[in-house]
């Protein structure tokens, strides 16, 4: 019921809020944008006012755009823009004369470098086919991979391994269950940031869970204690981020793995700690305890081994070790079942058809989730809330280069991709080596996507009634969202 209201909640407030805007704003071409827009639509030559000669501030320019749907590129420093009707007009010479660096463009000249930030609901539509589509191939390869490992014995002697740690932490899974394995390769793959085999460990996690659930249509403690740990789950190295920060000319793209490293970390303690008090689990067992422990201490090695390294040496690590522990995954699999004289092809077959139907089984799922997304940001529902927390903590006065950052934080639980926009956005605009381009990137490496987990997990294996896992999931995106403002101050707080 919980994700029902939510995503009807979605929808309306889009609604209503693309309403006021037509209303009010006079933006005649909101509803066009919400349902047939394209994200590479562009806009040609419009007059914004009655100017001819004296132009006008890109402050200025951006709240006469604002009312219309659209997001103008920026700069750090707002004051060098002017536009205006007439280049050559005298005030514009005056104002050119005592300032050179000024950058003087006609309205037509920005409205063309000006585009729309998503797709409507159509183009959603397909997109979401799309994402479904690509991950057949890859649903199909890793649960092909998987149906070997069961028959050779593999995912049961992973689960022996873990089962002192797991059987505390989940106790409605019996010792020894294959869930335990899967999770264990679930929760590896997001450590290493290996996006593309984590998705078909975790829907395998999830099939495995649903055959211990006694109520089909109703989320499990088991299952909401693995997807809360699974959006929350440390990502050693954010290579994506890493590349991002360096195609944007960062001076040091790998700056902000350490921050994102403990903000990931903070998060999954945090996700751990709701979630087991909510199905009283008593989380200082010594057993528990010492799982933690022994995990924290590998990862502070790690990251301290990590962080000597030059950024060349960062990335070649990080190549090795994720994509060469995908081979070697392979390598072992194959192995173990070619001396437990498996059928390695037949076992390879039947896994792979399993993951095919889970990839078509989502696309409702998917589609529903996105389109409600896509109509919040289209609308404007995103830029009302985060201009309303800009002028909430200036009007505490407080310190708000943090605010700059936050639209990454807001959009991260609903759209990936929409929060990577917002993240490049944000180091466009105010620069990759800047306390908001840093913050940016640090959210953007906290979690993973809240209702995109949930829509496609849940979905997977027909959950109707999510109970709190959206809640606990949330409290722990905003603990993520806190610890990664304090880890921004701590590290970069001298940065503009």
């Amino acid at each position: 019921m919980a994700l029902s209201r939510i995503w009807s909640a979605f929808i309306i407030v889009a609604i209503l809020v693309a309403v006021f805007k037509w209303i009010s704003w006079k933006d005649t071409d909101i509803f066009n944008r919400m349902v047939v827009g394209k994200a590479d639509d562009t806009y040609g030559y419009c007059t914004l006012g009655n100017e001819t000669n004296a132009g006008i501030t890109l402050d200025s320019f951006n709240r006469r755009l604002k009312p219309m749907g659209f997001l103008p590129r920026r700069s750090p420093d707002s004051s060098r823009y002017v536009f205006t009707n007439n280049l050559s007009s005298d005030s514009i010479r005056l104002l050119k004369s005592k300032n050179s660096a000024l950058i003087v463009m006609t309205y037509g000249q920005a409205m063309k470098r000006i585009q729309k930030p998503i797709d409507g609901i159509v183009e959603t539509c397909w997109g979401s086919v799309q994402i479904a589509l690509k991950l057949i191939g890859l649903m199909a390869l890793f649960m092909g991979f998987m149906s070997i490992a069961e028959r050779a014995g593999g995912i049961n002697l992973l689960s022996r391994i873990i089962g002192p740690f797991f059987t505390k932490l989940f106790p409605e899974i019996p010792r020894g269950h294959p869930a335990m394995g899967h999770m264990m390769m679930n929760f590896s793959a997001n450590l290493l940031g290996l996006d593309n085999a984590a998705t078909p460990f975790g829907l395998k996690t999830m099939e495995s869970l649903q055959e211990l659930n006694p109520n089909k249509a109703v989320a499990s403690n088991s299952q909401i204690m693995f997807l809360c740990l699974h959006a929350c789950g440390p990502t050693l190295i954010p290579v994506s981020i890493i590349a991002v920060r360096a195609s944007a000319g960062a001076d040091n793209p790998t700056d902000i793995f350490i921050p994102c490293m403990i903000v990931t970390f903070v998060a999954t303690l945090a996700a751990m700690c709701v979630v087991s008090f909510r199905q009283k689990i008593n989380l200082f067992q010594p057993v528990i305890l010492l799982w933690i422990l022994s995990i924290s201490a590998v990862i502070i090695l790690l990251v301290m081994y990590l962080a000597s390294l030059s950024p060349a040496g960062l990335t070649a690590f990080s190549g090795v070790l994720s994509n060469g522990l995908i081979l070697l995954i392979f390598f072992l699999i194959i192995f173990g079942a070619i001396y437990k004289k498996i059928d390695v092809f037949d076992a390879f077959i039947t896994g792979a058809k399993g993951g095919f139907d889970v990839a078509v089984k989502i696309i409702p799922y998917l589609v529903g989730m996105l389109v409600a997304i896509s109509m919040l940001r289209t609308s404007g529902t995103f830029d009302v809330i985060i201009d309303g927390m800009k002028s909430f903590f200036s009007w505490l006065g407080a310190d708000t280069r943090f605010v700059e950052g936050l639209p990454t934080a807001l959009v991260r639980p609903l759209s990936a991709s929409g929060a990577r926009g917002m993240m490049v956005s944000t180091m466009t605009t105010y620069g990759p080596d800047s306390f908001a381009g840093r913050l940016s990137s640090i959210m953007q490496g906290s979690s993973d996507s809240t209702f995109y987990v949930v829509a496609v997990y849940f979905g997977a294996v027909s959950i109707k009634n999510t109970r709190y896992s959206i809640g606990a999931m949330l409290l722990a995106d905003l603990v993520g969202i806190i610890t990664a403002i304090a880890m921004a101050y701590l590290f970069f707080g001298s940065s503009g």
